[in-house]
């Protein structure tokens, strides 16, 4: 019996389609964590760059140089990639680094294309175009970055170098990030649960209570089955936004024996039920 080895079936192949469609198949190449070559298979979504490295590129770009590297190398575009986190909580790579004070990584993707913007040059502590910035746009100062966090605590995770920068958004006093009102231990107790919308697996929500890295606290998450959770901040009266996305409403009402949550992006897109234990 013949064994078809991969040079004869390449050669068998090109009697019957043409060479270049062939390397138009082949599939694309990335580095592995190990330093080994793994082959990507071409995806519905091509000319789009797969939506598996976009999201890898930016999570390490909080905090790993070398992965970062590693990815522009074999993709250079991917220096300028961003990634939707939920609702609309749009980050970038540059995002990433900026606001958890990374300046290695971040002045490495500047030089390799990247777009600076306000929030970096706040953590690179490039004063004077902070403050071009907010003379162009007064009051750019209080728009929020990445996952909602303010333009103070980018300055604030530049440490010393950005010192400058941090203690003239303080002087603007509306740097920061806003206040949350006020949740007490029982009203959070009682929102804790399996919202479901649906009879699928992935057709119900997790609210529960997580410990944020950034904040240094516990705080309310909003978790669909089998996706990233989103921190919630809470506004009154039992109504939240999840972060990075100030004009969503979740809301959370009393009905009978359970309680409702609904999802507002503007107009009700969802609307879920608490699991009751035992029914």
């Amino acid at each position: 019996m013949a064994i078809c080895s991969r040079r004869n079936l390449l050669k068998f192949a090109s009697t019957f389609i043409p060479m270049s469609t062939l390397a138009l198949r082949r599939q694309p190449e990335v580095p592995g964590l190990d330093g080994e070559t793994l082959a990507l298979p071409v995806a519905d979504t091509f000319p789009s760059q797969p939506r598996e490295l976009v999201r890898e590129m930016v999570t390490v770009s909080h905090f790993d140089l070398k992965r970062v590297q590693e990815l522009v190398a074999a993709r250079p575009s991917l220096a300028r990639a961003a990634w939707d986190w939920g609702f609309g909580d749009w980050e970038s790579a540059l995002g990433a680094a900026s606001h958890t004070g990374n300046r290695p990584i971040a002045e490495y993707l500047i030089g390799k294309g990247a777009r600076p913007s306000l929030f970096s040059a706040a953590m690179l502590g490039q004063l004077e175009v902070v403050k071009g910035f907010i003379a162009a746009h007064p009051g750019v100062q209080r728009t929020r970055g990445p996952h909602s966090i303010g333009l103070l605590a980018h300055a604030k995770a530049g440490g010393a170098g950005a010192r400058s920068v941090y203690d003239f958004l303080q002087s603007l006093g509306d740097a920061g990030s806003d206040a949350e009102a006020p949740l007490s231990d029982e009203e959070t107790a009682r929102l804790l649960g399996t919202y479901v919308f649906g009879i699928g697996v992935s057709q119900a929500i997790d609210v529960t209570l997580e410990r944020s890295n950034f904040l240094k606290t516990s705080q309310l998450t909003w978790t669909r089955k089998g996706t990233m959770g989103r921190p919630l901040y809470h506004l009154g009266n039992r109504v939240f936004y999840p972060a990075g996305a100030a004009e969503v409403r979740i809301r959370f009402v009393d009905e009978n024996d359970t309680i409702v949550m609904s999802v507002n992006n503007p107009d009700v897109v969802l609307t879920a039920k608490r699991v009751v234990s035992g029914k």
